[in-house]
């Protein structure tokens, strides 16, 4: 059976040439992704992926930070292009290996991010496009975004939507910064779970019917929060005096808690079972999708890859939805043409 990691992250050469070209050396973020051998070095990815057998492959992304936190937006469009084409040659080489990539937008050039998704996706093959909860301290449901999400609403490709909030992002208003990587820890899901319910509470799915989202780490806080998220929800506006949002929640055409399960998400979950178990329970078992999020793990690699499979295959789950997990799934959403 094909275990097809939809959510990994890589920097191919011709990138990290160019990012290094443009910033001089790498810090923070950029740096922890930089420092991870399997990130850059081809090699050692190979050694890592061979460990899994020719069944387990990999759909290739860019990691962390958002390109426009890199550099303005022309140079960042610069980046995703050189990335994209990278990726495309990685895969047309690879195939086996690399059967899909997915390219960066750069969100702060929204006419440039369509322009840049049409060209990645209908001319370099792309199997879709990756996105950050927010682009700058802006809101995905921003206004000037909504031509790129009615353009991958049309093409049919799905959104890849990554977490972005950093250290400067405090979680008390008398601070100035996030300590202890709570931004990261608790942050990260909470970032997602808030773009998901701004993009459910604006109307997303109902401006951009064919839009489809994934989301990472198994769908952020929202299956843990299934009570608060639907019934809880059903009082909005019982609590706020200075608008009307019952009229929100009644504008949508069908009940919110719908919208909510019509994201993906993927089982990247540091090893966490009941992670991946709601997921499913929450999303369903046509909308859960296998990822590692390698190589973000201790071991560079090897261990958050090992541990998601094992977890998937130690489930008291049937055949065809472990099959629908690990490849099934993949398959239908990002239209690969695989065997086995």
């Amino acid at each position: 059976m094909k275990k097809i990691d939809i959510f990994n992250h890589i920097w191919p050469k011709p990138f990290h040439d160019a990012l290094i070209d443009l910033i001089g050396s790498t810090s923070d973020i950029t740096r922890r992704s930089e420092a991870v051998p399997m990130m850059t070095d081809l090699d050692r990815r190979f050694e890592v992926m061979d460990m899994f057998g020719p069944d387990y492959c990999q759909v290739l992304s860019l990691a962390s930070p958002p390109l426009e936190h890199v550099t303005d937006a022309p140079q960042a469009l610069e980046l995703s292009r050189i990335g994209t084409d990278a990726m495309a040659d990685l895969c047309a080489k690879y195939p086996e290996r690399f059967p899909a990539f997915i390219s960066t937008a750069v969100m702060t050039d929204p006419a440039g991010a369509i322009a840049e998704a049409r060209r990645a996706i209908e001319e370099a093959g792309a199997a879709g496009i990756q996105i950050f909860t927010n682009v700058k301290g802006k809101p995905l449901d921003a206004p000037e975004f909504s031509d790129f999400f009615a353009y991958l609403g049309e093409a049919g490709k799905p959104v890849w939507m990554h977490p972005a909030r950093g250290a400067n992002f405090p979680d008390y208003l008398s601070e100035t910064r996030s300590e202890y990587e709570i931004w990261w820890t608790f942050g990260w899901p909470y970032e997602t779970s808030a773009a998901m319910a701004r993009m459910v509470f604006s109307g997303f799915f109902d401006k951009y019917p064919g839009l489809k989202v994934i989301t990472h780490h198994a769908g952020g806080m929202v299956p843990f929060f299934e009570g608060r998220v639907g019934p809880g929800w059903d009082q909005m506006g019982a609590r706020t005096t200075d608008r009307d949002l019952a009229a929100v929640r009644k504008a949508l055409k069908r009940p919110h808690l719908d919208y909510f399960k019509d994201f993906y998400a993927d089982t990247a979950s540091f090893g966490s079972r009941k992670a991946i178990e709601h997921a499913i329970e929450f999303f369903g078992e046509d909308h859960v999708l296998f990822a590692s999020d390698a190589p973000f793990d201790p071991e560079a690699g090897p261990m958050y890859i090992r541990e998601t499979i094992r977890i998937i295959e130690e489930m008291d789950i049937s055949e065809e939805l472990r099959r629908k997990i690990f490849q099934g799934n993949a398959v239908k959403l990002l239209g690969l043409d695989l065997k086995g």
